[in-house]
């Protein structure tokens, strides 16, 4: 993909990524892209976070993929500090690209240059298709995850 540029996500940038978050079975029950008030309220949040960093890909002017990645300093194994990938995703005409390949190599990358030692992800146990994917870049499913709604 020429012209691809992966880069901090801004204000503007908020409509197209909870469009492609809200672009699936499951993003369409969770999200609100008719207001954008909370998710505007997050980006203050993460920006103002050194241990936040929302991207997106945008190529040819138009964002095309988002994700988070969010390092977590730690004690257990011997104090290393591991980043999460989440909320990973491309745009519907872009999907098959290569796109979501470019964008989990960029947080590997981002990982390695911030001194992390594991990058870690969850996916949907209904995701085949991104369980797949995440395997195919070397992910190992290791763990049972588990969620408390709040």
């Amino acid at each position: 993909m020429g012209d691809l540029a992966i880069r901090p996500a801004t204000a503007d940038d908020v409509p197209a990524i909870v469009a492609m978050l809200a672009d699936d079975p499951l993003g369409a029950r969770r999200e609100s892209p008719d207001d954008l008030s909370p998710y505007l309220a997050a980006l203050d949040r993460l920006t103002s976070d050194p241990h936040q960093h929302l991207v997106v890909a945008e190529h040819e002017g138009r964002v095309v993929g988002t994700l988070q990645l969010t390092i977590v300093p730690g004690l257990s194994r011997r104090g290393a500090t591991r980043s999460i990938i989440e909320a990973v995703r491309v745009h519907a005409d872009e999907r098959g690209s290569g796109l979501g390949t470019l964008l989990i190599e960029w947080a590997i990358d981002r990982s390695r240059r911030l001194d992390c030692q594991l990058v870690q992800l969850t996916s949907d146990r209904t995701r085949s298709d991104a369980h797949r994917f995440y395997e195919r870049l070397g992910f190992e499913p290791s763990h049972l995850g588990f969620k408390l709604q709040l």
